[in-house]
């Protein structure tokens, strides 16, 4: 392309005739000039349908700007030939000013059409960005609302057991008052019972015999034994409840695990059914920082579970290990086990599978939120044999 042309790019004759169009401006010219008029590309060969041009026929070139586009050829005056040529350019000249109008039309609508792709591909990645943000809001949303379901039910469990610590210290207290002078008489009346035995001497023999006091004296005595023992475990009971509780110490103390789950099982073993056998194997563990009263309430829940999927009759156990950095607690029931469509939900809150009025379906809920709360987690899995196994991994 020349400067100064008026076209922005060069044209070539195939660009502006059709081979039909060629063979009827041929026709034309032919009728104009009364002799066969050829028409030739800009290298000098037929266009399209054309005949070649008879040997020394006069040449006039088809220009539009500067170079010639193609030729008329014609055994006829030059000056007649250079005439319908000027004709002939005419008409290119309008077919390329419309073709370049068509081109420049087309390059605008090319240009509009990827910005447009632009502006959409810019709206689809700008769509896509707040789906995610939308996403991750939903999903911060949930967890914070996760979270504070959590809190609320620790915040729960913690005045709930604040009471229980407050009952266990005031029913400590109340009932170690009358135990205290309970035990003082029992030993005035251990010693006053062997003083009087030496009415022996004193009471006749006959009169011994008819009061049958050899029994009397023989059936107080074991009075005197069964009630000093039922004596001590009223204390052990009070003893136990108030260590199972621990909620009158409310910080963190560092204590033995174990010591804890024995005062638990010493409280349960009380409550449950006859046909449940209860067996502890806890082996030596490293001490552990912990609300223990806290802790105390979620492996109370826990067992409760096991010990109502035995109710009929079955084995509980509790276990404790140290496994490497972290302590485990499993306690393992032979019952039934838990059906794989429930055992998903079982920590859901409300969730229960008792009657109305029989469970709030917070147990386990609650249990794994204080775990959790304690850095550990917890697990249950119903094992082929049967039987299911919770198990608690806190780290020592």
């Amino acid at each position: 392309m020349n400067p100064g042309n008026e076209f922005d790019r060069d044209f070539t004759l195939q660009e502006l005739l059709a081979p039909r169009d060629a063979a009827e401006l041929c026709a034309a010219a032919t009728g104009l000039l009364g002799v066969p008029v050829s028409l030739l590309d800009a290298g000098g060969a037929p266009f399209a349908d054309s005949a070649p041009p008879a040997p020394g026929a006069a040449r006039a070139p088809l220009v539009l700007e500067l170079e010639p586009l193609g030729f008329l050829a014609a055994d006829c005056p030059p000056s007649a030939l250079a005439g319908i040529a000027r004709l002939l350019r005419w008409g290119l000249l309008s077919r390329a000013r419309l073709r370049m109008v068509s081109d420049l039309h087309l390059e605008a609508v090319r240009a509009d059409y990827a910005k447009l792709q632009q502006q959409n591909e810019a709206l689809k990645a700008s769509e896509a960005k707040y789906r995610e943000l939308a996403a991750n809001l939903d999903a911060k949303v949930r967890e914070q609302t996760q979270i504070i379901d959590e809190r609320q039910r620790q915040l729960y469990q913690a005045e709930r057991l604040a009471s229980i610590g407050q009952l266990a210290a005031g029913v400590a207290h109340e009932i170690n008052n009358p135990l205290g002078f309970i035990g003082s008489n029992l030993f005035a009346a251990e010693r006053y019972r062997a003083q009087l035995a030496a009415l022996r001497d004193v009471i006749p023999p006959a009169v011994w015999q008819q009061q049958d006091l050899d029994f009397v004296f023989a059936d107080f005595a074991d009075l005197l034994r069964d009630t000093r023992e039922g004596l001590e475990r009223i204390a052990r009971i009070v003893r136990d409840l108030k260590g199972f509780s621990s909620v009158d110490q409310p910080e963190e103390q560092l204590v033995d695990l174990n010591a804890q789950l024995t005062a638990l099982l010493a409280v349960v073993n009380g409550q449950k059914p006859e046909a449940v056998n209860l067996v502890a194997d806890l082996q030596p563990l490293p001490p552990l920082m912990c609300l223990p009263g806290h802790l105390n309430q979620a492996f109370l829940a826990i067992l409760q579970n096991a010990l109502q999927a035995v109710e009929a009759g079955g084995t509980v156990t509790v276990r404790s290990r140290a496994v490497g950095d972290n302590i485990t607690v499993s306690i393992r029931d032979d019952g039934p086990g838990i059906p794989a469509e429930v055992l998903p939900r079982v920590f859901d809150p409300f969730f229960t599978t008792r009657g109305v009025g029989a469970g709030t379906g917070l147990g386990l809920t609650v249990a794994r939120d204080i775990i959790l709360a304690h850095s550990g987690k917890v697990d249950i899995s119903c094992p082929l044999e049967g039987g299911t196994v919770v198990t608690v991994a806190l780290p020592a």
